[in-house]
């Protein structure tokens, strides 16, 4: 019994030991390929990675001056803080997706499978069916929490405007790269209309900074009823004052605008309304940082004669600084841009 034993053990010890060889065989050459592995490894290093997420939280880099940086040093924007305007080198890529995908400009002529009806006949469907889908019977009143009228829904008032409705981008493009907009700057339009340019302000800054006086009720009722739900910006608060005669006597006299503004409006007041305007609107004005841009011309200023314009403006504390001259991105149109800043306190 005792031999028996004593075999098993010497038979256990012999059988074991090529096992541990082999073991430890295995064990280096796993080790040898994962050193291997590692030091060929292409991972950055930490500051490597450091570097790549300052670069993609980066703030967007104007149109004008992005051609000037090389490419391998220019700091893309984030989600939370894109350029204000369109750089060149988007629409570089955009051209270049139109030749790769071999795109070609068309009549776009509608066909079995995109609604082919006109404005003018889903607007009749609309007040016929009171709604594309509604209720009937009992529930006849039921409808939904902002009831919007069909000339909103299909847009009409997209088209009382003397160019595309796009070109509202245009205008807020060149008034916030020429006034250095921030989020938190404040903005007062005089005459939003229903907001082709003033959704992108609204969008833009912070909640409550965009003000603007509108006299025609059409248009502010566009406003309210379907431009800020229907872009989600009712939670910005803008304020939007219905009145004429440039009162602005509702808006927050503590208020210092960085930017205010008249696209195309000024052209339809009588010029003593508009100097009364200036004179109301200038101790409301950032001193020398803020701007007064008014597009398509200055005639309530080049009425008066040069030297004497400049005297009145002096009065009020304004003084003019230029015309500028702004090209739209999507179609051929351009504005021109009188600026003017407060030059005292």
């Amino acid at each position: 019994m005792a031999l028996s034993a004593s075999r098993a053990m010497s038979k256990g010890v012999v059988v074991s030991v090529p096992v541990l060889v082999l073991s430890a065989l295995v064990a280096t050459v796993f080790l040898f390929f994962l050193l291997s592995s590692l030091s060929s490894c292409s991972c950055r290093a930490p500051s490597d990675i450091s570097a790549s997420n300052a670069r993609s939280v980066g703030i967007g880099v104007s149109q004008s001056s992005s051609s000037d940086v090389p490419s391998s040093t220019r700091k893309e924007p984030s989600s939370d803080n894109a350029p204000l305007s369109t750089r060149k080198e988007d629409v570089e890529w955009v051209k270049e997706q139109i030749r790769v995908n071999g795109l070609h400009m068309q009549d776009n002529v509608l066909r079995k499978g995109i609604n082919p009806r006109t404005r003018a006949q889903q607007l009749e469907d609309l007040r016929q069916f009171k709604g594309i889908s509604h209720y009937e019977g009992p529930e006849s009143d039921n409808h939904t929490a902002l009831p919007c009228p069909g000339e909103l829904l299909v847009e009409e008032h997209h088209s009382n405007y003397g160019e595309p409705w796009a070109g509202g981008r245009d205008v807020f493009e060149f008034l916030a790269q020429s006034s250095q907009l921030r989020p938190d700057s404040q903005v007062l339009e005089i005459g939003c209309g229903t907001l082709r340019v003033g959704l992108h302000f609204i969008r833009y800054l912070n909640p409550e900074h965009f003000h603007c006086l509108e006299r025609d009720e059409l248009s502010l009722m566009a406003v309210f009823r379907y431009e800020l739900p229907a872009q989600g910006l009712l939670y910005k608060r803008p304020m939007i004052v219905k009145g004429d005669n440039m009162d602005f006597s509702r808006f927050d006299s503590s208020i210092v605008y960085d930017l205010i503004y008249a696209s195309a409006v000024f052209l339809h007041m009588p010029d003593k309304l508009v100097w009364t305007g200036l004179e109301r609107l200038a101790s409301k004005l950032k001193p020398y940082d803020g701007r007064i841009f008014v597009s398509h011309n200055i005639k309530f200023c080049s009425r008066l004669g040069g030297d004497e314009c400049t005297k009145r403006l002096a009065t009020l504390g304004l003084e003019y600084i230029g015309k500028h001259t702004h090209d739209s991105l999507l179609f051929n149109h351009y504005e021109i841009w009188f600026e003017f800043r407060r030059s005292k306190v």
